[in-house]
């Protein structure tokens, strides 16, 4: 009864979307944790303090750049999520091992010291709650360096640069967001050069891994015009190595079991977001921190599903009109008609989020099966055609 309750309490708008999230997971997954929200609230102020660290060196270097003796700067990105939710974890993981909070006011900057072991040998188990809080916390602000500077390089990339904010005028936009990036990369190099070389060869291993991908995109958009066009070898294409593609490395297809290899996209997805979470996850595990496999997956199953539900399908208009190929844009042209197309778009997403919540409830993270049930509410499907 209490569950039923629970899941009719999720269902109403008129509740806020994180409450709602808390319910939803409790109604789904029988954990009710309002600590979560506690939890949440502390982790997204601290990660905002460690935002503004990162944003400070930009501005010193637009400063410079433009000559102006101050600039404002805000980059607006959704992919720190998981290198929060990993902190969180690490707290809550430190809290149940001493009575005294091992997280204080001041968060820990500084290199973190490295296990060159670790991914092979395990994590340390010497670690007291308060180390592990010091180095969670290194190890997040780096994480967060890194993944907004390699957001802003695909925006770059893209020609994209509307997420570059400033608040004076510049001559040229594009100026505004190479001299933003290249700070970044400067100041990670930096960091780099101070920690042992397979810190370095991880995060690279992830990011070469990611790139190969990318790199497919000219022919995956000839896939999706041919395919627009009524090719039916293009189409096969596109199920074939996109859809369905498999994994041509056996270390990176040991790392999901044979029902996660058969999820729609796994391989492609993977490749475009999730990698660069296991390289992370990665760093975590080198600083001596224990990061069980569950909780991993639960944190790349849930991107790829956040990457789908927010990210392809509010841009599936813009998509579809600029030949780019996503999980949302395929599905549409796989489909026999859009009603078909609309409803496998919802199935696929349930799919990696319910996994994603079944792990983080093992890993024992509610925070994580929070976050997870907070991406599927916090989606519009409706702006897909064939909703009825």
């Amino acid at each position: 009864m209490l569950k039923t309750g629970a899941g009719r309490l999720a269902d109403s708008s008129r509740l806020p979307t994180a409450l709602r999230a808390v319910l939803g997971y409790y109604a789904d997954a029988g954990v009710f944790d309002y600590g979560s929200l506690t939890l949440k609230r502390e982790i997204d102020e601290r990660s905002e303090r460690m935002i503004s660290d990162v944003f400070e060196l930009v501005e010193d270097a637009l400063e410079d750049a433009f000559d102006r003796q101050r600039v404002s700067f805000e980059y607006d990105t959704k992919l720190v999520l998981p290198a929060q939710l990993t902190l969180g974890y690490v707290y809550r993981r430190a809290r149940k091992e001493t009575a005294t909070d091992p997280v204080t006011d001041e968060i820990a900057t500084g290199v973190p010291a490295v296990d060159e072991t670790a991914l092979s040998a395990g994590p340390s188990q010497d670690l007291t709650p308060r180390e592990m809080v010091v180095r969670a916390e290194q190890v997040t602000r780096f994480s967060i360096e890194a993944l907004i500077d390699g957001d802003m390089r695909d925006a770059i990339n893209d020609d994209e640069f509307e997420d570059f904010q400033v608040d004076f005028e510049p001559d040229e936009r594009r100026r505004v967001a190479e001299v933003a990036q290249s700070a970044l990369e400067s100041h990670l190099t930096d960091i780099l050069d101070d920690l042992p070389p397979i810190v370095e060869e991880t995060y690279a291993r992830a990011a070469d891994y990611s790139e190969a991908h990318q790199e497919r995109d000219e022919y995956f958009r000839q896939c999706m015009q041919a395919t627009e066009g009524g090719d039916e070898s293009a189409r096969r294409d596109i199920r074939e190595e996109y859809k369905f593609a498999d994994f041509e490395d056996e270390d990176v297809a040991a790392l999901f079991s044979d029902a996660e290899r058969d999820l729609s996209y796994l391989k492609t997805q993977y490749a475009r977001v999730g990698v660069l979470y296991d390289g992370m996850l990665d760093l975590y595990r080198l600083a001596g921190l224990d990061i069980d496999d569950q909780f991993a997956r639960a944190i790349v199953l849930s991107i790829i599903g956040a990457q789908i539900w927010l990210d392809d399908v509010d841009d599936y208009n813009d998509d579809r009109r600029d030949g780019q190929l996503t999980p949302v844009t395929a599905e549409y042209l796989l489909a026999p008609d859009d009603e078909a197309g609309y409803r496998r778009v919802v199935d696929i997403t349930e799919q990696y989020l319910d996994l994603a919540k079944e792990y983080a409830t093992v890993a024992d993270s509610p925070l994580t099966g929070v976050a997870v049930e907070y991406i599927y509410r916090s989606g519009e499907p409706e702006v897909l055609p064939g909703k009825h």
